[in-house]
């Protein structure tokens, strides 16, 4: 079993964080990983790309090939489209549909939503209003990680003790934030799946 997936965003999104919690989740699972570099301008504003690679036996390289890609997670939706080649043709495009716009001619969004609409496993996650609904905008990640959950190969059980762990130094209170923006957005991502 592999399981690649692209992490896509801009700096200050919290992509380290999704990222550093699939890996860990997928190590206490059994499964190898490979991370590569974040690359690009990981400062607030920068774009911002990451290879994640999961799988069942031992992994030789870190990165991931054009067209192979089971999943592309994105907390930005104009960045998800610009790693969309990486997806292999079953590949799944999970991504928050609210952008940032951070450069002076970013395009009209709605037709960013009408080119990710095309992609036959695409799922627009309203991320920041269901952070909200958790209790802080800054847990937008989680919201997308809980988007994802459904589609890889790590159990949710898994992920939530990973979450509690890595935000435990943080306080209760800003963990059980981070469970409930995991929570919400797996509840978007199977209604997603199901509709």
């Amino acid at each position: 079993m592999n399981y690649d997936i692209i992490l896509a965003g801009v700096g200050g999104q919290g992509v380290l964080s999704v990222g550093a919690i699939i890996a860990q989740s997928a190590m206490k699972s059994g499964f190898f990983v490979k991370q590569s570099e974040v690359h690009g301008m990981s400062q607030r504003g920068g774009a911002v790309l990451a290879n994640l690679r999961i799988s069942d036996s031992e992994i030789a390289s870190d990165l991931i090939a054009t067209g192979t890609a089971a999943m592309v997670l994105s907390m930005e939706p104009l960045e998800s489209l610009r790693y969309v080649g990486y997806l292999a043709p079953d590949g799944e495009l999970v991504t928050s549909k609210n952008p940032l716009e951070n450069i002076t001619d970013y395009p009209d969004v709605e037709e960013v939503y009408a080119q990710i609409r095309k992609i036959p496993k695409s799922t627009l996650i309203d991320s920041l209003a269901l952070a909200r609904d958790a209790g802080s905008l800054l847990a937008t990640n989680m919201v997308m990680v809980g988007a994802a959950a459904h589609a890889l190969p790590v159990p949710e059980s898994t992920i939530t003790k990973t979450i509690s762990e890595v935000f435990a130094r943080k306080g209760e209170r800003v963990v059980e934030t981070n469970l409930k923006a995991f929570d919400l957005g797996m509840q978007a991502g199977q209604a997603r799946q199901a509709g």
